[in-house]
């Protein structure tokens, strides 16, 4: 999952980032408002973490103008202002969920999850599709209670899947959304990864549409 984080503090945006590092997101960093609407109105991001308090456009301001704009990913405000009707602003803004600094990251990843669930109209984890069970808390797959072993890669490539059931991924998406902008891939990087997948989970829940991508039914 990529996300967007708009935090101007360098060493909490830092520690955002490494944080869900760790937990599977891929995490790009910007500090300053205008960067900011303009990323999010041009580019395909699964969530944005927004700080209220930024550089040269308020998040407030940025929230609003990409609602107006139809731009509907997932936010969740992260803000040192504790004041109820900031929060019932931000809500009415648009904004899918509030927390105040300081927190802790645990709480944040939890609430981050969370939205990204409701998102893709999954009420509750974990998330299952044709008989397997997948923990994004744990990062765990499993069968019949039989744990199934990836990669970090095939993990993230596989609940990206998962969480866009029904819907036909391409390699240029699935690329943007598990690699860093930064990292060296090759051009055959995702076809690898998915038939590694198939391998362990069977060709028929991994579902090619021949020029256009990749996905998992619906009602699996």
């Amino acid at each position: 999952m990529r996300i967007l984080l708009a935090e101007d503090d360098r060493q909490l945006a830092e520690l955002v980032r490494t944080s869900l590092g760790a937990a599977a997101f891929l995490v790009d960093v910007e500090r300053d408002g205008e960067v900011i609407l303009y990323r999010g109105e041009t580019e395909d991001f699964d969530a944005v973490l927004l700080d209220l308090g930024l550089p040269s456009l308020d998040g407030l301001t940025i929230l609003k103008r990409w609602r107006k704009a139809q731009r509907m990913m997932p936010v969740l405000i992260l803000t040192a202002r504790d004041q109820w009707e900031e929060r019932v602003e931000a809500i009415e803004a648009g904004a899918d969920d509030y927390l105040v600094k300081p927190f802790r990251m645990e709480e944040l990843i939890a609430r981050l999850r969370a939205v990204l669930r409701r998102a893709n109209g999954f009420a509750a984890a974990p998330i299952r599709f044709n008989g397997y069970v997948l923990d994004t808390r744990l990062m765990r797959l499993s069968r019949d209670g039989v744990p199934v072993e990836l990669t970090p890669q095939e993990y993230k490539v596989l609940a990206y899947l998962a969480f866009h059931r029904g819907q036909v991924v391409s390699q240029l998406r699935l690329t943007e959304h598990i690699y860093a902008q930064d990292f060296e891939r090759n051009s055959n990087s995702i076809e690898v990864l998915i038939a590694r997948l198939r391998r362990r989970v069977g060709s028929e829940v991994i579902k090619t549409r021949r020029g256009f991508g990749y996905y998992i039914e619906q009602d699996a």
